[in-house]
């Protein structure tokens, strides 16, 4: 494997050196867009910002019943007046 990287980078260094220098701020654009799509990606941890937002609810609704209700408001939020 490591045989193989080695013959690649070779090959786009010697490819690169052959370019007209107009075309170089293009390969290093691609090269950076390629490094980007491949970076590895690290997921932030959630802070529940929201935690205890409907605590006053929790008195006047059940558990399915405010998910009933979460719904409801979401379908009006969305929906256009005639």
């Amino acid at each position: 494997m490591n045989t193989i990287n080695n013959a690649i980078i070779k090959r786009i260094t010697t490819r690169i050196r052959n370019m007209p220098p107009d075309a170089l701020q293009e390969v290093d654009d691609f090269v950076q867009f390629l490094f980007e799509k491949h970076a590895v990606k690290t997921k932030k941890k959630p802070k529940f910002q929201w935690a205890g937002g409907l605590k006053e609810m929790g008195t006047r609704y059940t558990s399915v019943e405010l998910q009933h209700k979460a719904s409801e408001w979401r379908i009006a939020e969305h929906e256009t007046p005639d």
